[in-house]
């Protein structure tokens, strides 16, 4: 599949125990996991790949939506220039870079790129 500029790409949630909610969704629903390092697992066999990240802070809105753009700096000056906020700025993890934004309505999303 041919991963496009500005489309959903990938969901993330947080997690208080990643092994009770491999467990769970794995019973559930057949998902399968790839684990990377001690706080992190992603997910697939579920429609849209996603992943749990560890917490120990309070879960108030555990989801993240993560949208795909080959050219961060380029998305990142449109979303500003729109009249959205940069809440965490460019940073490398393993796979690619993303940066998180807040919409006019605070909602917090992140876009990723593997370049």
């Amino acid at each position: 599949m041919d991963t496009k500029d500005s489309h959903i790409n990938y969901v993330e949630f947080k997690a208080k125990d990643l092994e009770e909610v491999k467990e769970f969704y794995t019973a559930s629903f057949d998902w399968t996991f790839t684990d990377y390092g001690p706080t992190y697992t992603a997910f697939s066999d579920s429609g849209l790949e996603g992943g749990f990240e560890k917490t120990g802070d309070e879960i108030v809105n555990g989801a993240l939506v993560v949208l795909y753009h080959r050219n961060l700096d380029v998305i990142k000056n449109r979303i500003i220039k729109a009249g959205g906020k940069i809440t965490k700025d460019i940073f490398s993890f393993p796979g690619g870079r993303r940066f998180h934004f807040a919409d006019p309505s605070e909602n917090e999303l992140a876009v990723w790129s593997d370049k």
